[in-house]
């Protein structure tokens, strides 16, 4: 998501259900971590009530979705971890399609969102 200044960026962290199509997690940071990424997760599975399921979670190959903090999480979750091909930008459709519909809205901010809290009411006004 654009921030304030050209450059600078807030990062929309999402967990969707791909069966049901529900969205389970969202957060938006200033900041891409695999320690941000764990704690949605965390959120996520608490929130749902699903810990004793077998879950899967698919990612995209980003460092913060491969870093230790994550894989523990997961791990303790008991969640499969799943990653998109090398290159492949297309692998994870239904998070990208919802991305672009997102940047497609005609409340989309041209010239970014002003603050992190600007941005996280953005979303939040999606009736996520």
């Amino acid at each position: 998501m654009p921030g304030p200044v050209a450059g600078t960026f807030f990062y929309f962290y999402l967990i969707v259900d791909i069966f049901s199509r529900k969205i389970v997690g969202w957060e938006v940071h200033e900041r891409e971590g695999a320690e941000l990424a764990a704690a949605l997760i965390r959120q996520a599975v608490l929130a749902e009530r699903c810990i004793t399921r077998p879950l899967v979670l698919h990612a995209d190959n980003g460092s913060p979705k491969k870093g230790a903090p994550m894989k523990v999480t997961m791990e303790k979750q008991g969640i499969t971890a799943s990653y998109s091909r090398p290159r492949v930008s297309n692998d994870n459709p239904f998070s990208e399609a919802l991305f672009r519909t997102c940047k497609y809205r005609p409340n989309w901010p041209a010239k970014g969102f002003a603050t992190k809290a600007g941005a996280q009411a953005w979303v939040k006004s999606l009736a996520i």
